[in-house]
């Protein structure tokens, strides 16, 4: 017998840091906890319409997860320096929002290390700690910098990055073969390295801080699991757009089924109907 659980316009899911992290479907503002699904069969379908998450325009193509074209070339939180903070151009004044971009660039950002498939650094919102941890499917971070803006943050990882790569291997992490790392002891080992470095950035932006942090405490991080795939195969719901599978863990924005994982960040905007089958 079949049960309808929600049907909605998908978003990014909702994620709460307990051990292990919980959780939770968003389908246009109807919410599902996903946690309990795990072992059972379910039923995803996209119904074949896509509106942009921001004016809600019907699109064929979902840009920069869950825009329409117009707004993806026109909204600031499209631009290319949201991928590349240290290419923000605010300071020439041409930035596409302004005040978008006063809101969300110009408050403290978090440069940090993590532990996904292996050692990277990257950076956050400080009021994205620590869910940007999760939402990557990091078993291990360590914030080693705070800054006063989005892009001092990109201008320390671009610095950080001639030592230690801003990549995941998905594959890897969706697999849970992740060895734990003593990030304390690579922040330490970063800092003598980059020292001379991060003094020149600070004298280069006076008016902005650049605070290296040697106590921040560790994250560690557990997500819902019955077990990992062997092999890190994806659903395309534009190619397939019925899933029908038992549900096996959670990791990052993934959903691991015994067959394939589906991301669900990919997905931004797709009208989807969740069923228990």
């Amino acid at each position: 017998m079949t049960q309808l659980l929600a049907a909605g316009q998908l978003s990014k899911m909702q994620v709460v840091p307990n051990t292990p992290a919980e959780y939770y479907l968003d389908l246009g503002g109807e919410t599902v906890a996903v946690n309990t699904l795990l072992g059972k069969r379910l039923r995803l379908e996209f119904e074949g319409e896509i509106r942009c998450s921001h004016c809600q325009r019907l699109t064929k193509k979902s840009f920069s997860q869950g825009f329409c074209y117009p707004c993806f070339q026109k909204l600031a939180r499209c631009d290319r320096c949201i991928m590349s903070p240290e290419l923000c151009h605010f300071h020439e004044g041409t930035c596409r929002e302004p005040e978008w971009a006063q809101g969300h660039c110009f408050q403290e950002h978090v440069v940090y290390l993590a532990n996904s498939s292996g050692l990277k650094v990257g950076i956050t919102r400080g009021d994205q700690v620590p869910t940007r941890w999760l939402d990557q499917g990091a078993v291990q971070a360590l914030p080693v910098a705070r800054v006063s803006s989005r892009r001092m943050s990109g201008l320390v990882e671009t610095l950080l990055g001639e030592w230690i790569s801003d990549k995941t291997n998905w594959r890897k992490m969706l697999k849970h073969e992740v060895e734990t790392i003593d990030l304390a002891a690579q922040r330490d080992q970063l800092y003598v390295q980059a020292a001379e470095r991060i003094d020149q950035l600070k004298r280069q932006h006076p008016d902005e801080r650049i605070d290296w942090l040697i106590d921040a405490p560790l994250y560690e991080f557990e997500y819902p699991s019955l077990a990992w795939p062997t092999k890190a195969k994806t659903y395309n719901l534009d190619k397939n757009p019925i899933i029908e599978d038992v549900l096996m863990a959670v990791k990052g924005q993934y959903l691991i089924f015994e067959n394939a994982c589906l991301n669900i960040r990919k997905y931004g905007s797709y009208q989807v109907s969740l069923a228990q089958i």
